[in-house]
């Protein structure tokens, strides 16, 4: 009827939206469990950056130093060093293993036939579970310069035995982050993958029906259709921008490379746990150096995101 108001949807109460789903929150409580235990309740410890530790006193009765702890960080020779390695591994990896899920998520999604596109998938997606340990193992093997596959080429094309990459600095940051895209491109690519699948199939009817090609079709189509999903993602990746992978730095690493691999990870570990004398307030302040940083590169990506297309996280 002319005039004729829509009334207003009550919004329910948290209380009785709960007692209504509460099979819904349930299944919330192990993830915020988990996030309250490993990531805000050792927010009590941060104070250690600020505090020369003693075991005496512990967390909350050692002296209180200020700025002491990163002023030691910020004049020691390992300073450049580690920050240096740090940004080259992490910008190197982003730059060669950003592109690559979305571009084998296009061409995996322009496979006309159903079974060379499983079969590819499948492929892609192996890699992605095997363990780290194993991933080096296999890299240490293929790369021995006596009995590896490497030196077996070598000595079959050229006679003579190859290189030790695996003790070459100049070699670390192409061997860590190529076999890195290697294991993670396919897994990676799956949320493109699921993104292409929402694309409206009219769309591509109407291109074929104005002459696109195959080629045009993904540039204009599909390519657009991932772009928000790819902007988000490029923002959490510069939020992790800093903390480039301990684990598999770590087994790389030797007293041959340690020059190009020496992280911050892996240096706050020494410090803190590894060293003849550990200093947990000298560790911490470097953590905390680490996740301040990766906190602005996200703010300043997120702003740039919004700025340029729109889409951000908040």
């Amino acid at each position: 009827m002319p005039g004729a108001t829509v009334p207003a949807v009550r919004r329910q109460s948290l209380p009785r939206r709960i007692r209504k789903n509460w099979q819904l929150y349930l299944f919330l409580l192990v993830p915020v469990a988990y996030i309250l235990i490993f990531a805000y309740v050792p927010m009590a410890g941060l104070q250690l950056a600020f505090k020369k530790f003693t075991a005496s006193g512990g967390i909350w009765g050692s002296p209180w130093v200020g700025m002491q702890q990163f002023q030691k960080f910020f004049s020691s020779y390992q300073f450049e060093r580690v920050i240096k390695n740090t940004l080259t591994l992490s910008l190197y990896g982003l730059a060669a293993g950003f592109p690559f899920p979305i571009l084998l998520a296009l061409v995996l999604n322009s496979l006309r036939s159903d079974r060379y596109r499983k079969a590819a998938q499948t492929i892609t997606y192996l890699p992605y579970f095997i363990s780290t340990v194993v991933l080096v193992g296999i890299l240490v093997q293929v790369l021995n310069p006596r009995v590896g596959l490497a030196a077996n080429i070598s000595r079959a094309v050229s006679g003579g035995d190859p290189p030790n990459l695996m003790s070459n600095p100049s070699a670390f940051s192409h061997l860590y982050v190529w076999s890195g895209v290697w294991q993670s491109m396919g897994y990676n690519s799956i949320i493109y993958i699921a993104a292409l699948a929402g694309v409206d199939p009219n769309l591509h009817e109407a291109a074929q029906i104005d002459g696109a090609s195959r080629f045009q079709r993904v540039l204009h189509i599909d390519l657009p259709a991932i772009l928000p999903t790819a902007a988000i993602l490029l923002i959490l990746s510069a939020g992790q921008l800093m903390n480039v992978g301990f684990e598999k730095v770590f087994l790389m690493q030797n007293n041959m490379n340690v020059s190009a691999s020496e992280v911050i990870s892996t240096y706050v570990y020494k410090v803190g746990l590894a060293a003849a004398i550990t200093d947990f307030s000298y560790a911490t302040a470097i953590g905390l150096f680490n996740s301040v940083i990766n906190m602005i590169l996200m703010l300043v990506v997120n702003f740039a995101s919004k700025r340029l297309n729109g889409n951000s996280l908040f």
